[in-house]
């Protein structure tokens, strides 16, 4: 309280202020002066570094010093002519030192900030080629400047968080010298074989003993995959003549090889800026029910399939590249589908009154990688090894009689599938700059619809053609040129 009075004392010095006795004309008038903290000639500037201490050599003695926040700064006064002031903590304050008559010496402004003079000098140390710039700003601490690489940025970052308690106290405004986007070629091939083998035999006999007749039939189901189309089929047929035994015996044999090969082949390109996602889809999205809503209806979402790419790319310098890689090859198959009947819709009454369809919804057969690997710029690397081999085989026949010597084989049938897949992922990043629009030429510049005549007499679909800009005056067939009979 005492010192707010001498503050107060101290900053009001005669400004005019009029007083009037009663009865009388305005006569004796009083002058106040106020000045403010930092205005006029006694005022300085200073900033000190926390938890350090600064040494004020005054002209006169001190008779008194008031500081407005002791816990930004705490002033000591050893000699009539020095004091001293240390920083506690972060913040800005004043003082003001009296002499004995009550007349301001000094006016100081003050300014209590981190030291940040070592971080610069291990920024200096640490990162030689950079140029990042320390500058505090009250509890917190900026980093600016440029650096080379996003590596070079991270470390600064990483370095200046050693200075503060908390991490969230770091704002980074250092910018990269470095290329940041990058073109990612990638080429998805997937082979996958299959070898299905069916061998059945389907017997049916028929007889009589005396009053009564019997007849016998098989009829194999080849579970794995299903009845074949076309094969091979031979009949055998016996006819007796005896009215009494078996007599009439029919053998149908039913086999079939079949050999499959399925390549998948995808080349997308992707271009993304360091730090940011870029995804590709070539396949397409099926509707699958998830619910309903309140009046019934029922409410669809799309489930992509196809050959997918996500990737994340992160410029960590001119030669190094990091990506974040996820690629899937998926497509649409029956084996675990889910499948729901037709069903009816029946009123209060008991009374049909709509049919609800079956539903089947679709599985995915699904090969899914996904990765985060360094590369330099133009480098390849090989996603490979994602085999998968499958083998299913199954033997159906009359129990008992198919073990049977010989014979067991007419009452057995078998049906073996074999499926192997293999997929190779190549991807390769590139630090790309943006190209000028004339220098770039897509498969659709220079085409011309052929005229009627051209299309119906010489079957074109198309005129013969050349890219804009291209020269084609002088160039002709080398080599042999037309048909070539052996």
């Amino acid at each position: 309280m005492i010192r707010s009075l001498i503050l107060l004392a101290a900053m009001a010095v005669a400004a005019p202020v009029q007083a009037q006795a009663p009865g009388t004309e305005r006569g004796n008038t009083m002058q106040v002066y106020i000045r403010e903290p930092g205005d006029g000639p006694v005022s300085q500037n200073l900033d000190l570094p926390l938890s350090k201490a600064a040494v004020v050599h005054l002209p006169v003695d001190v008779a008194d010093v008031l500081v407005t926040n002791p816990e930004v700064v705490d002033a000591v006064v050893r000699t009539p002519r020095r004091a001293y002031l240390m920083g506690m903590g972060i913040g800005q304050t004043n003082a003001f030192f009296f002499d004995a008559d009550g007349q301001l010496i000094l006016d100081l402004n003050l300014r209590v900030e981190r030291d940040l003079a070592p971080l610069q000098d291990a920024l200096e140390r640490f990162l030689p080629n950079a140029r990042v710039q320390a500058e505090a700003m009250n509890d917190h601490i900026v980093l600016s400047g440029s650096v080379p690489s996003a590596s070079d940025a991270d470390a600064a970052l990483r370095i200046a968080q050693r200075w503060v308690d908390d991490p969230e106290n770091i704002l980074s405004m250092i910018s990269v010298q470095a290329r940041e986007q990058v073109m990612l070629k990638v080429r998805i091939v997937e082979m996958r074989r299959t070898i299905v083998r069916q061998l059945g035999v389907n017997l049916t006999a028929g007889g009589n003993t005396g009053e009564f007749g019997f007849q016998v039939e098989t009829e194999p189901q080849f579970s794995q995959v299903g009845s074949f189309l076309g094969g091979m089929g031979a009949l055998l047929e016996w006819t007796s003549g005896n009215p009494t035994g078996v007599t009439d015996v029919s053998t149908l044999l039913q086999a079939m090889e079949r050999v499959g090969l399925v390549r998948t082949l995808a080349e997308p390109n992707l271009t993304a800026i360091t730090g940011e996602s870029a995804n590709f889809l070539a396949g397409g999205e099926f509707p699958v029910p998830v619910g309903r809503d309140r009046d019934g209806n029922v409410i669809i979402e799309f489930k992509p399939f196809g050959v997918g790419l996500g990737f994340t790319p992160v410029v960590l310098s001119e030669g190094r590249i990091s990506l974040r890689i996820s690629t899937e090859v998926s497509e649409l198959t029956t084996q675990g589908a889910l499948t729901a009947q037709e069903s009816l819709v029946v009123n209060d009454a008991g009374e049909v009154i709509g049919t609800v369809p079956g539903l089947t919804i679709p599985a995915l057969n699904v090969n899914r990688a996904e990765t985060t690997v360094e590369l330099p710029s133009g480098g390849s690397l090989v996603l490979a090894g994602l085999i998968q081999e499958e083998t299913r085989q199954n033997l159906d026949g009359v129990p008992g009689v198919r073990n049977l010597p010989v014979l067991g084989t007419l009452f057995r049938s078998r049906d073996f599938e074999n499926q192997e897949t293999e997929l190779v992922v190549l991807v390769t990043p590139y630090l790309v700059d943006p190209a000028n629009p004339n220098q770039l030429n897509t498969p659709a510049d220079g085409y011309r619809t052929p005229h009627e005549a051209t299309a119906f007499l010489f079957n074109r679909i198309n005129q013969v053609y050349s890219v804009p800009g291209s020269d084609t005056g002088d160039q002709s067939w080398s080599g042999p040129v037309g048909y070539l009979f052996e």
